[in-house]
């Protein structure tokens, strides 16, 4: 299995949305985190030729992310996955990767400090974080069997202005 961990892009503000009312779970991207994204999927696919699935967390701003993602790929499934959402157990994402074909190409689209989280699990069984995604960083990490903590090989990771510069777009 190949696995494309991707942070969601650029959000609104955390205290000037709270101050709407609105709960934290439909916070939405910004109109420039949606173009960097766009572009930056762009990217994703020159590196990732194949994408199988697209699960997200379920928040909104994840949601887009994986949307957008899922676009520049011709429209793969895009599956909302509860286990991704902010907070959630890295052994439990693991579990949910199990179920999936062995040969499959799938990125999660999910949260910080949690996409950190899962690479840091999946590469080296670590609890905590050793690595940190910027809002639409991506990385890529290959299993030669199943998914499982300390099974992982990065492959590569990029920052989201790597990823929009191979997708041809500008810094």
């Amino acid at each position: 299995m190949r696995l494309l961990v991707v942070r969601h892009a650029i959000a609104e503000d955390r205290v000037a949305f709270a101050a709407t009312g609105r709960d934290d779970a439909e916070r939405p991207l910004t109109d420039e985190g949606r173009r960097r994204m766009e572009q930056g999927a762009r990217g994703l696919r020159q590196l990732v030729p194949v994408l199988d699935l697209v699960a997200t967390s379920p928040l909104v701003r994840a949601v887009q992310t994986a949307e957008i993602v899922a676009a520049a790929y011709d429209g793969p499934v895009v599956e909302r996955v509860p286990v991704l959402a902010a907070g959630g157990d890295p052994e439990s994402v693991v579990q949910w990767l199990r179920g999936r074909r062995a040969g499959d190409t799938v990125a999660v689209v999910g949260h910080e400090p949690d996409c950190s989280i899962l690479v840091s699990h999946l590469l080296a069984g670590a609890q905590d974080s050793f690595v940190q995604l910027k809002k639409g960083s991506a990385c890529l990490l290959e299993f030669a069997d199943r998914p499982a903590a300390r099974a992982g090989v990065l492959r590569w990771a990029l920052a989201p202005k790597q990823l929009r510069l191979i997708g041809g777009g500008g810094a």
